[in-house]
C-alpha cells in the first residue's frame, strides 16, 4: 500500500529539526517493519507573522510502500514518535495519506497545498478535508496546529511539482566538472535541468557548487543549473532554490 506521510511544527528555535525528525520516523518505519520509504521532501509554506512558526515555516514529506496489515501500528507508532520526540513548546501534526484514496481527489489536497504557501489557512479547514478524502491527520502536542501544514505537505508532494529533496547530495569537491552522465550514474537525481526548463544531454558538463540541492519536479529528482559568468553550467545554490 503505497502512503504519503507527512509531518510539520516538530521543533522549536533552540531545539529540533523537523528535517531530522521526518528521517528518524523514516528509520523506525523501515526498523518496525512496517514498510520502505522514499526520501523526504521539504515544502514551503506561508511565512507571514501572523502564522506561527519555528523558522521557515517548511513540511516535511515522504513516500512509503507500507503492509496494509500495519496501519493501525504505523498511525500509533508514528503518533507516539512525535508526541515524545517533538521539542517542548512545538505543535507537531501528521498526515499518513492512502494514495489510493487521494488520487481521483488529488485536485483538492494540491489547491488546499497552494493555499498554505500563499495565505492563512485554519486548522478546521484541514480536518473537514482530511474528513473528505477519508485520510488520517492528527496532533500530538501543544496547539496542534502543525496539522495544517502536514496536510499541505501531502498535496504538494503528492503533485510531483513542489519541494526540495531534504539533505544534501554528494558528488565531488566545490570547483571540479562533471558530466551529466557521471551525475545521474553516481547519484539519485534523475534530469539534470536548467532553471528555464532545458534538459542537459548525458554528455554536457557541470560545475559543481560548494552545497548540491535536489528538487521535486515532474515527479522526478532534478538538479538545477544555470549559466555562470564564464558561460558553463553551474548547479544553483541553496539561495536560487530557495521558493523550491
Amino acid at each position: 500500500m503505497i502512503v504519503f506521510i507527512a509531518i510539520d511544527d516538530t521543533d522549536s528555535i533552540s531545539e529540533g529539526s523537523t528535517g531530522r525528525t521526518a528521517n528518524q520516523l523514516r528509520k523506525l518505519i523501515e526498523e518496525k517493519g512496517w514498510g520502505t520509504c522514499a526520501p523526504v521532501t521539504r515544502h514551503q509554506l506561508l511565512v507571514h507573522p501572523d502564522v506561527p512558526y519555528t523558522s521557515h515555516n517548511s513540511a516535511m514529506c515522504f513516500k512509503a510502500d507500507v503492509i496494509a496489515e500495519t496501519w493501525n501500528d504505523l498511525i500509533a507508532g508514528a503518533g507516539h514518535f512525535l508526541q515524545t520526540t517533538s521539542a517542548s513548546g512545538s505543535d507537531p501534526g501528521l498526515c499518513v495519506a492512502p494514495e489510493d484514496k487521494i488520487i481521483c481527489q488529488s485536485e483538492l489536497l494540491y489547491v488546499f497545498g497552494c493555499r498554505a504557501k500563499t495565505e492563512i489557512v485554519g486548522k478546521q479547514e484541514a480536518y473537514t478535508l482530511a474528513d473528505l478524502l477519508g485520510i488520517h491527520l492528527s496532533e500530538h502536542g501543544g496547539t496542534g496546529d502543525g496539522v495544517i501544514g502536514a496536510l499541505a505537505g501531502v498535496g504538494l508532494r503528492m503533485s510531483g511539482n513542489d519541494g526540495r529533496f531534504q539533505g544534501r547530495t554528494s558528488l565531488r569537491p566545490a570547483g571540479e566538472i562533471m558530466k551529466v552522465e557521471e551525475i545521474k550514474s553516481s547519484s539519485d537525481i534523475e534530469v539534470v535541468e536548467s532553471t528555464d526548463g532545458y534538459v542537459l544531454q548525458d554528455s554536457e558538463a557541470v560545475s559543481l557548487g560548494e552545497v548540491i540541492k535536489t528538487v521535486l519536479l515532474d515527479h522526478k529528482r532534478k538538479l538545477l543549473v544555470y549559466h555562470n559568468e564564464d558561460h558553463m553550467w553551474q548547479t544553483c545554490s541553496k539561495q536560487q532554490l530557495r521558493n523550491y
